[in-house]
């Protein structure tokens, strides 16, 4: 996704974010806000689960595309929305991201010092 895009689902979070806050009377400390931030990706985590039919015990039945990409767009919401309660912008998301991924190739290259993730054992 370039960063462009990015920035702006940044931009339309936290105006819907403060738009919810204010009509709905909500003032919590930031850890409170993390913490139910976190609870509501579980929560559409596993309403996903529920939609690539992870119950073995019961009948599958085809997994419905648009309602699968909605609960993951539901995820993306809270995860936004935790990122601007923990003060983190698109900006420093981005770089972080590309700082973790280069480090993940690189363990799993075994170029690290870290051990036990190397493909190629």
């Amino acid at each position: 996704m370039p960063q462009d895009m990015l920035v702006e689902i940044f931009k339309k979070q936290s105006e819907f974010d403060s738009a919810l806050a204010e009509k709905r009377g909500l003032n919590y400390d930031q850890s409170t806000w993390i913490q139910k931030e976190v609870l509501a990706i579980i929560s559409e985590l596993a309403e996903i689960l529920d939609e690539v039919n992870f119950k073995w015990w019961k009948d599958a039945r085809p997994i419905d595309h648009d309602k699968l990409k909605e609960e993951i767009v539901d995820v993306l919401h809270f995860f936004v929305s935790m990122c601007l309660k923990a003060g983190i912008g698109p900006e420093e998301l981005y770089e972080a991201y590309m700082a973790k991924n280069a480090e993940n190739f690189r363990r799993q290259e075994g170029k690290t010092d870290r051990s036990g993730y190397a493909w190629n054992k």
